[in-house]
């Protein structure tokens, strides 16, 4: 059994990817293949993954998974989709990090499914746009205690992936730049599904039609219609020079509402996220996707 973990990042896809897979229900059942959304974290896994005296037996956990499968049905692989097997939303900014409870989830998850092998997923975002969207989601209160015992300018999505491999490392990891995600949005639904690279998906690129102009509309469903597979690089270059040309600056740019954050804030966070994502690249133990 392999249990792929789709963990966001929160304010990432919103369940998109889920609804991608869901709607390629008939390839993804042909892999052996189930889908779990967030219901299944909040009724069977939260309290699975919450403070050790009010965890249930592990066998409870694993018998109440049971019942949610179908009779008769056996399946190879699992994806459990929800940001929050890393972190609750008011966890997301805590102890001077993102996500600090990651790498004991991913442990406690790993034990959780010992037969199997886990696989954690998860699409990081510029801290820049990311850092004030998470604060201005939060109560006052919350926030304020945060801007009073965190150093925001040392949040780095480094040390969160750096706690995976210490405290989880069995666990392997896929990530992706979320600012990548409208040109890799089929790739990362094959990878959670681990389907064959050249698997075509209904809809796949719906997401980055959305992003531009009704010609880059046009021409993308002209490229679709040739019937290229997914993964040939030329199609791939084609639909980049099509997003780069024809894209709607008011879908992809963010309003940055948190006093205090400027331009030249977002213009250091991306220097160092930039940075971070080249170093993430050449961990030969993580899988990165991208364009």
């Amino acid at each position: 059994m392999q249990v792929a973990i789709h963990a966001g990042a929160l304010f990432t896809d919103e369940g998109e990817l889920l609804n991608l897979l869901k709607a390629n229900a008939q390839i993804v059942g042909q892999n052996s293949t189930a889908l779990w959304g967030f219901r299944a974290y909040r009724k069977v896994f939260r309290s699975a993954l919450g403070p050790i005296g009010d965890r249930p037996p592990v066998q409870d956990t694993l018998g109440r998974i049971q019942k949610w499968v179908p009779d008769g049905r056996t399946f190879n692989r699992s994806i459990l989709s929800s940001a929050e097997y890393i972190g609750e939303h008011s966890t997301v900014i805590m102890d001077g990090q993102f996500y600090p409870q990651a790498g004991k989830r991913m442990s406690q998850l790993d034990q959780l499914f010992s037969d199997a092998s886990v696989e954690l997923y998860v699409g990081l975002r510029n801290p820049g746009s990311y850092i004030p969207k998470v604060l201005m989601s939060l109560s006052p209160p919350e926030r304020q205690r945060i801007l009073e015992t965190t150093d925001l300018s040392c949040l780095s999505w480094l040390t969160m992936i750096e706690d995976v491999r210490d405290l989880a490392p069995d666990v392997s990891i896929t990530l992706w730049s979320n600012e990548d995600s409208p040109l890799i949005w089929g790739d990362i639904a094959r990878a959670l599904a681990g389907l064959p690279e050249d698997t075509p998906l209904e809809q796949e690129y719906a997401f980055l039609s959305s992003l531009v102009s009704d010609t880059g509309k046009q021409e993308i469903q002209s490229l679709v219609q040739q019937g290229r597979p997914p993964n040939d690089p030329a199609l791939k270059d084609s639909l980049a020079k099509i997003f780069q040309e024809y894209v709607l600056q008011d879908a992809i740019e963010e309003e940055v509402d948190l006093p205090g954050w400027n331009e030249d804030v977002v213009t250091a966070f991306t220097e160092l996220y930039e940075q971070d994502l080249a170093r993430l690249q050449t961990m030969p133990d993580i899988r990165f996707l991208k364009p």
